[in-house]
């Protein structure tokens, strides 16, 4: 399968009157062509500030790439400049926000949003623009596309405002499409059709798409494969059946443990103890092991390296060390279907 992005040991870091937060150490993974890849962990975790690197939106506070590539057709996007950034935003990688209220300007109309990019970057004239603008309204569901083009945002629900920030990030046909949080803000209902959108879009376009997400209810029904966040590092990555029923981690056991079992709605969720790593002054070892109820002293000062299960599946683990007792996964987070 041909990979259309290689994110290469990126650590990003940000200068805060606090001192020098960590933000992403290490990150590494890649993204196949017509793949969905999730990429999940808690607030903090580092999600957003991995993808707003791929796009370089990292201006407040000013974010300085310490090091590592991050590869789109050979080329280093970080090496771009910014009026280069531009063009490749807007034809090559596309990204829908988590709040389309405040990502949409609510001073022009839709119709304008979605084809001032068709017109300067396509070189489509007005007339071809706006046709195009109502195939894509129609492509995201919209309905009654003459009518809603020239609406502003404040006319459009939540769920609308979202498909029209989807029809602008797909308006000039990118290989890649980032969606961060794209549900957050919606109801179940319409959770649920956006993500049936993505994948329809995903079918008839081919598009790649990186979704960033907390919810492992909308992992499991999206994504190709899984990478898991925590504190600033990709702890386990694999396909999604692997990290829903052979996950090697104890933090993705933790992640999987605290969601609400379909079988059972009176058992009570579990929790992961403690609080993520302070990123101003990151642990040595493990990000997870202050947290960890299986953590062993080589944990505190030792990065574990990581381990491959399988052809799809990675895990940064000192438990899948040989040396390591052995220790199962709590069995509570296979009950209930989760996936």
């Amino acid at each position: 399968m041909k990979k259309v992005l290689e994110v290469k040991d990126l650590s990003v870091s940000f200068h805060t009157y606090g001192g020098e937060v960590q933000a992403v150490r290490n990150v590494n993974f890649d993204l196949n062509e017509k793949e969905t890849l999730a990429i999940v962990g808690e607030s903090g975790s580092g999600k957003s500030v991995t993808v707003q690197s791929i796009m370089q939106l990292l201006a407040m506070p000013p974010g300085e790439f310490k090091s590592g590539q991050i590869l789109m057709n050979g080329e280093d996007l970080i090496k771009k400049s910014e009026k280069e950034m531009e063009k490749i935003r807007e034809k090559d990688i596309g990204m829908i926000f988590q709040d389309p209220m405040t990502s949409l300007n609510p001073t022009m109309k839709i119709g304008r949003q979605i084809t001032e990019g068709l017109i300067k970057h396509q070189g489509l004239s007005k007339q071809q623009a706006r046709e195009r603008g109502l195939e894509l309204l129609r492509l995201v569901g919209i309905p009654n596309p003459e009518m809603r083009i020239d609406q502003y945002p404040h006319e459009f629900s939540g769920g609308m405002r979202q498909r029209a920030m989807i029809a602008i990030a797909l308006s000039c046909n990118p290989k890649i499409l980032i969606a961060d949080e794209p549900t957050t803000a919606l109801d179940v209902t319409i959770q649920a059709q956006i993500l049936d959108l993505l994948r329809d879009i995903q079918e008839e376009t081919n598009t790649a798409i990186i979704l960033i997400t907390h919810d492992l209810g909308v992992v499991a029904n999206a994504a190709d494969r899984v990478a898991v966040m925590y504190g600033g590092k990709v702890v386990e990555t694999g396909t999604v059946d692997e990290i829903f029923y052979e996950p090697k981690h104890p933090y993705t056991w933790g992640l999987l443990g605290s969601m609400p079992k379909l079988n059972d709605a009176s058992e009570k969720l579990q929790s992961i103890p403690g609080s993520p790593p302070d990123l101003k002054d990151p642990p040595k070892g493990c990000p997870f092991a202050a947290r960890c109820p299986y953590s062993m002293k080589v944990c505190d000062k030792h990065q574990p390296a990581y381990i491959k299960s399988s052809d799809t599946q990675q895990t940064a683990c000192w438990l899948l060390d040989e040396r390591a007792p052995k220790v199962e996964p709590p069995q509570h987070i296979f009950a209930g279907g989760n996936a």
